[in-house]
This record gives structure tokens, C-alpha cells and sequence, in this order.
């Protein structure tokens, strides 16, 4: 379980894109990590734009980014409510400032524009919003995934499959001949 011991901290706000959200929360749970729904407030449920709800296991206020390995910002229109909640901008804020891991994908780059991380970094997001993320200072590419430091970003849904290996790739320690811990 190549996430074993790791802890990712996911945030949720309604209006989230559904696969943004599920596929990397189960996708991390798999390989062993064990993964909070951040939201508004503890319990509250935030709903998809199809309708698919999800409760929040802490509120952003309580959330500290010293308790996770990383910071996982899915798409739709949620990331237009999440900057609005000055603890979940703070909270990615710090979590990118202590060099953990930050992953945005889709409409999310607009997370990390209002956190104020994207100056002179190589991103991605979805099309729609590459003025919005050239204009916070972002170096932007029409990739699947691009990591740049601990800042991982991917476009839509179609590059989730290499955006968590990319995400998993950064939270695996590797020893000094290349091979992942626990590879005999």
C-alpha cells in the first residue's frame, strides 16, 4: 500500500465535479492513505452539480495543514465557493507553504490563484480559466498533468488516471537507487 501512513486532506464545497472528487478520494484510500473531506463545517453535506453529496469530516477552520501530507482541490464550480472561505484559502495557502503536496485540477487553479501560489508556476487547468491563471502569474501549459515543485495540476476528468499517479509519485519515498520503499 503505497500510501500507507499518509494523510490527504480533500476539500468539498457544493457544486463540486463528481469524478474530481470520488475517483482521487478512493483512488488514495486504495493504496492506503487515509483521506478528510474538508469542508465548510464539520457534517455539513455538499452536494455535486448531478446531485452526489458528500459530508464533510472537518471544518476548514479546524483543519490545520500540519496534519496532512497533502491538499487535494477538485474541480466544477465548488473552487469559485472555496475562495470565497478564508479558512480553506489559508489552509491551502499553508499546506503549499510547507511544502506539502497541493493538487488542483480543473476549474481548481482558481484555489490556488486566490491563495496567491501560482506566480512564476508551470500549471495546467481547464481551458476555460487559463486567462484567469496567466493573469495570477502562472506559467500555463496545455498538458495532462504538470508538476512544478509541490504545486500538481491537471486540466478535466479525462486526466485524473495521471494526475494521482502524479500525486502518488510525490507522497512515495524513494530510496537512493530509484526503487520505492518496501521494493525488496
Amino acid at each position: 500500500m503505497e500510501l500507507k501512513g499518509k494523510r490527504i486532506a480533500v476539500l468539498a464545497e457544493d457544486r463540486y465535479q463528481v469524478l474530481e472528487l470520488w475517483y482521487p478520494m478512493i483512488r488514495f484510500r486504495e493504496a492506503g492513505a487515509e483521506v478528510t473531506v474538508v469542508g465548510r463545517e464539520k457534517g455539513v453535506v455538499h452536494t455535486s452539480g448531478h446531485g452526489i453529496e458528500v459530508t464533510a469530516d472537518i471544518g476548514a477552520a479546524e483543519a490545520r495543514a500540519d496534519d496532512y501530507d497533502a491538499v487535494i482541490v477538485p474541480g466544477g464550480y465548488a473552487p469559485d465557493l472555496m475562495r470565497r472561505n478564508p479558512a480553506m484559502v489559508e489552509l491551502v495557502r499553508h499546506a503549499y507553504q510547507q511544502g506539502k503536496v497541493v493538487a488542483a485540477i480543473c476549474h481548481a487553479g482558481w484555489m490556488l490563484a486566490s491563495a496567491g501560489i501560482v506566480r512564476g508556476k508551470r500549471l495546467t487547468s481547464f481551458h476555460s480559466i487559463k486567462d484567469d491563471m496567466v493573469n495570477a502569474g502562472a506559467i500555463w501549459l496545455d498538458e495532462p498533468v504538470v508538476r512544478d515543485g509541490n504545486i500538481i495540476t491537471s486540466r478535466q476528468p479525462e486526466d485524473l488516471p495521471d494526475f494521482c499517479r502524479e500525486i502518488i509519485a510525490a507522497l512515495t519515498p524513494v530510496r537512493a537507487r530509484g526503487e520505492p520503499v518496501g521494493v525488496a
